[in-house]
């Protein structure tokens, strides 16, 4: 009896250790995660924060006339480099890279192979935006008022692209060492840097000195990662011989990325033909109904360096895990969101800009916009999520941006067929529909390395949206009992209301994104 039980116990021991492994591991695992969110999420919350207030400072000084049109057609430049160099193609190509490096102990070295490179490329744009600002001004917006102030205005811009490109590159490198603080903040100096601008030059300079806060910005953007990276990453160690792979790999998600950014020309140029103001109505919008979108792409970007590990190594059943788990969170976040702006935007609008030159009319124009922006806030973050799928091997694929095309081509015929007769209600509609068709494109997974089971993503997101609908209406039910409360306490009841009526329904129809969400885990951390 002995020798028939005792090998037994041994494996009962063994099966009752692992069984309090998979218990336990989780919570070690997620101490990191947990820790890269929180410290995101609360650098991001304070530059998003300051860049109301610069968005703030910006409609109260300048308000919504010919001149701030003319400074956000400049703006484009950095609105585009932003994407580019930052958030979007810098970071698809450069993480997984880096990722790669850091794990055969050689990211010093990889450093060494590409920076030279990618400073030669920035410096040549850079200097080649700023010589053909005419000609881009003219291509941007034909019908802009003042079309010398914006060339100005984009000379100096496009100093954006030198440095929000080493920006891109010093935040890629620290997120594949796992430190996501300095990226995180870099926002947070931008936006000061234009706020300092505004308010010490703009009886001197006008909306130029917002440009000139805009390039100071960039530069701060620099400087609040160098000490990072050289703590954790350090200078390069050598120069290897060539990196010819680098710009072949960046093409497709430089193309894809410039496509997505085509929306906003897209709005500019439709716009530009619109009464004075109407580009400005539309910044102002798609800037407060982004916030969502954001915040719930911090989850994406936490687990950027995760996801190009487990593609690199083959295992797609991870991989697949962790997408599946990034939309479902991702998802909750921005719906919630979403069902906040489509209830209270007027409010959100007015207690945000309306004061100084804002006035009551450009409250009403830009709160309109924000609703119907909202209704394709999803299918923006089911771009952002996925999109990193097709980029996280070894060879970026040409489909997201063919989808992209797809989208963008929508888009711009909608919105010239609709802004003759409804204005900027009619652009932003066609923005809706041409993100949502592209989402719709990506979500199969084809064309890249991880087919997705599409049918438990339509669930999970159709539950999450459904939790949006009753979490609107409620919104709109107490929102007249709200109309006589000083704005904050009303949007804060408002807020409260719409949040819970999401948390229960979401959870009473078998959403398990809300206890996630709280837990700050993706799905596969989850025993």
């Amino acid at each position: 009896m002995t020798l028939t039980r005792s090998p037994a116990l041994p494996a009962r021991d063994a099966d009752r250790d692992r069984a309090r492994d998979r218990h336990r591991r989780p919570g070690r695992e997620r101490s990191p995660f947990r820790r890269a969110v929180t410290v995101t999420a609360v650098l991001i919350a304070l530059g998003s924060a300051l860049g109301f207030g610069r968005d703030l400072l910006l409609a109260q000084i300048f308000g919504a006339t010919g001149s701030t049109d003319a400074f956000l057609v400049a703006w484009t430049v950095p609105e585009t480099a932003a994407p580019l160099l930052i958030e979007g193609a810098m970071a698809f190509l450069l993480v997984p890279l880096f990722s790669r490096a850091a794990d055969a102990g050689g990211i010093r070295e990889a450093v060494a192979a590409t920076l030279p490179r990618v400073l030669a490329g920035l410096v040549l744009v850079s200097g080649g935006t700023a010589l053909a600002a005419p000609w881009l001004v003219d291509a941007l917006a034909p019908g802009l008022a003042d079309p010398g102030l914006a060339v100005r205005c984009m000379r100096i811009t496009a100093a954006t692209v030198l440095m929000f490109g080493l920006a891109g590159y010093l935040s890629a490198a620290l997120r594949a060492r796992q430190v996501f603080g300095p990226p995180a903040a870099i926002y947070v100096a931008y936006n000061a840097g234009v706020i300092a601008f505004v308010l010490a030059l703009h009886d001197r300079l006008g909306v130029a000195a917002a440009a000139l806060g805009v390039a100071c910005g960039g530069a701060l953007m620099v400087a609040v990662q160098v000490p990072g990276f050289l703590r954790h990453v350090g200078p390069p160690r050598r120069m290897p011989a060539g990196a010819s792979v680098l710009l072949a790999a960046f093409v497709p998600i430089a193309a894809f990325t410039l496509l997505r950014q085509g929306q906003v020309f897209v709005e500019r140029f439709a716009g530009s033909s619109l009464p004075a103001g109407s580009i400005s109505h539309l910044n102002y919008a798609q800037k407060i109904a982004q916030v969502p979108m954001t915040l719930s792409l911090i989850i994406a970007t936490v687990t950027l360096p995760a996801l190009a590990r487990s593609v690199t190594a083959g295992d797609t059943a991870a991989a697949r895990r962790r997408i599946t788990g990034d939309l479902g969170l991702a998802g909750a976040i921005v719906l919630s969101g979403t069902a906040f702006l489509l209830a209270f935007a007027p409010e959100i609008v007015a207690l945000l800009l309306q004061r100084g030159a804002f006035t009551p009319a450009d409250t009403a124009a830009t709160a309109a916009i924000v609703r119907i922006y909202s209704l394709g806030l999803l299918g923006q973050t089911v771009v952002g999520v996925l999109c990193r799928v097709f980029f996280c091997g070894e060879r970026p694929t040409w489909y997201p941006a063919g989808a992209m095309a797809a989208g963008l081509a929508v888009t711009a015929g909608l919105a010239a067929a609709a802004a003759p007769h409804w204005g900027t209600a009619g652009i932003t509609l066609a923005n809706v529909a041409g993100i949502t068709l592209t989402a719709a494109a990506l979500l199969p997974g084809r064309g890249g390395p991880l087919p997705l089971p599409v049918r438990p993503v339509l669930a999970v997101l159709g539950r999450l949206a459904l939790a949006a609908a009753a979490a609107t209406g409620a919104g709109w039910l107490v929102r007249p009992v709200l109309a006589g409360l000083p704005a904050v306490a009303a949007l804060a009841l408002g807020a409260a209301v719409v949040g819970s009526v999401f948390i229960v329904v979401a959870t009473a129809t078998g959403s398990k994104e809300i206890t996630r969400m709280i837990g700050y885990a993706p799905a596969e951390e989850r025993p």
